[in-house]
């Protein structure tokens, strides 16, 4: 079946699915691509977080743009609140700022901004209607007479004709409306900003001491970057994964260095559509996720997905066709940004975000596992990738009902996450947070409780489990995955799970529950 004919065949799909979001019984229903959901004012409340669960929601994302540390504490500790009430891991990610440029206040809030009109970026006090600031002071003086400014999310495009002290004239190409407070776009323009500003740097100390599992850096331009916050984040006590948020031209000129330093990636489409051609940002999109697979590295796909569910119950053909091809391309995760903060409708976006990557996951099974890449940078031992790729291969042959990852970082889960799977995968682990960061993974379901360090304990639980959920009867086969520790005995799991790892195919015995 070619893409063309699973993307006509999805508005289909997606109908018969139930309108009403619910929490499936089993994992081999839920979607395995993740959904990312923003918290703000629509969906704040501990009980409307819990509904956004039910939906299909993996991980919260707090956009540290719109709120102080102070009030994005209440958030963590009711995602932390909501996480044990339902005894299932919930992770957050605190997505930074960076150096975003806005406009200062406008008079009346707005300006109409007509083709050919002039405007100035002034450094003083604004005295006349067509003269603007910024909240980035240097902008006058790194302005160049050539250079494009892009306002109200590229919507409105200026270019530079003039400078003077303190004052760069611009003349409107293409109008429209700008209004206070309005994001600026430069495109190709060399600034001195740094990637990590005094706010960032504070977010994020206060980001890894609250616990967060993700923290995200907006604009990077350079692997560098990318190190600069995970000293940060180290040095402030936090294991947090590093996103790395792609939306730069220069980005995207050292991807490879860029993706191999982070732990994952963020394709975030709305800036990264304003500072390169709009025309470009489909292929983009897909190099940076080819790119991400080869490194081994989790890819959200983020902005716009869904976006005129912000008023609508139902989304627009080309947003449905927009989330499957992010997911048959190979996206780990899609990111609903307004329509879960302040939208009319957060639960059914996320609703129909998992009703979409069900569908669009149910036209590719049965396709043949992914093959690691050469350039992969997942941290992994090679016996330790060896032993993943032959769990992978054996449960995909054997027709296992079940594979069990337990890891202690998380690394295990991702690679075997990689391989894109349909065979169901529960991640166990001794750790929370490494539980909390199988979130990310695609196809992976972090389970509470399991015995992670005793072969025998979590062969006993698995067959529970697995037979209490239906997902198993007896004589089914479950892959068990895992370190040499696993084979010990020992009640306490080691520091390190070594590199001698183990694959165990168990045929269900469900001994009291079949």
């Amino acid at each position: 079946m070619t893409s063309e004919t699973m993307i006509r065949s999805l508005e289909t799909e997606i109908v018969s699915l139930s309108e009403k979001p619910q929490m499936p019984q089993n994992p081999s229903k839920k979607a395995r691509t993740k959904i990312v959901a923003t918290v703000g004012p629509a969906c704040g409340e501990i009980e409307q977080l819990g509904q956004l669960v039910r939906a299909g929601a993996n991980v919260f994302r707090l956009n540290m743009a719109h709120g102080e540390p102070e009030q994005q504490q209440i958030f963590v500790d009711r995602i932390r609140q909501l996480g044990e009430d339902l005894n299932e891991p919930l992770a957050i990610l605190a997505d930074l700022a960076g150096p975003k440029f806005r406009l200062g206040e406008l008079p009346g809030d707005s300006i109409c901004c007509g083709r050919d009109e002039q405007f100035f970026f002034v450094t003083c006090e604004p005295t006349k209607p067509n003269e603007l600031t910024t909240s980035y002071e240097p902008l006058v003086d790194e302005l160049s007479v050539g250079d494009q400014v892009m306002l109200s999310d590229g919507t409105v495009s200026m270019v530079v004709e003039g400078l003077l002290p303190g004052r760069a004239e611009l003349r409107v190409v293409q109008e429209g409306t700008i209004r206070s407070r309005q994001g600026i776009n430069l495109p190709g323009v060399k600034l001195s900003a740094p990637a990590i500003s005094v706010d960032d740097h504070k977010h994020a100390i206060w980001a890894a001491k609250a616990g967060v599992d993700f923290i995200s850096l907006s604009f990077v331009r350079s692997p560098d970057e990318v190190r600069t916050l995970k000293d940060i984040v180290r040095s402030s006590g936090s294991s947090a994964s590093v996103i790395a948020k792609i939306e730069k031209p220069e980005a995207l000129e050292r991807l490879d260095e860029i993706v191999a330093e982070a732990d994952g990636i963020m394709v975030a489409r709305g800036d990264l559509g304003v500072e390169i051609d709009v025309a470009e940002m489909p292929l983009a999109q897909k190099r940076i996720i080819k790119k991400c697979q080869e490194f081994h590295k989790p890819v959200i796909i983020a902005t716009q997905m869904l976006d005129s569910m912000h008023e609508n119950l139902r989304p627009t053909r080309a947003e449905v066709t927009d989330v499957a091809n992010a997911i048959l391309d190979g996206a780990d995760a899609c990111m609903l940004s307004g329509e879960t903060a302040i939208g009319k409708y957060p639960t059914e976006a996320v609703s129909m975000m998992s009703r979409i990557a069900r569908a669009t996951e149910a036209s590719i099974a049965g396709k043949p596992l992914r093959a690691f890449g050469d350039k992969r940078a997942d941290g992994l031992h090679e016996v330790t990738s060896a032993v993943v790729h032959g769990a992978g291969s054996m449960a995909h042959k054997l027709g296992a009902k079940l594979v069990v990852v337990a890891s202690h970082s998380g690394r295990t889960a991702l690679a075997l996450s990689q391989q894109r799977s349909f065979v169901p995968t529960i991640g166990v682990s001794t750790k929370e947070k490494t539980l909390r960061q199988m979130c990310l993974y695609w196809g992976v379901t972090p389970l509470r409780g399991a015995p992670a360090c005793n072969a025998e304990q979590l062969i006993n639980y698995t067959d529970a489990w697995a037979c209490q959920h239906r997902l198993a009867t007896r004589g089914d086969r479950i892959v068990i995955v895992g370190g040499s520790h696993l084979t010990a005995g020992q009640d306490e799991c080691p520091l390190a799970s070594g590199v001698h790892d183990i694959v165990i195919v168990h045929e269900v015995e469900c001994v009291g529950t079949c």
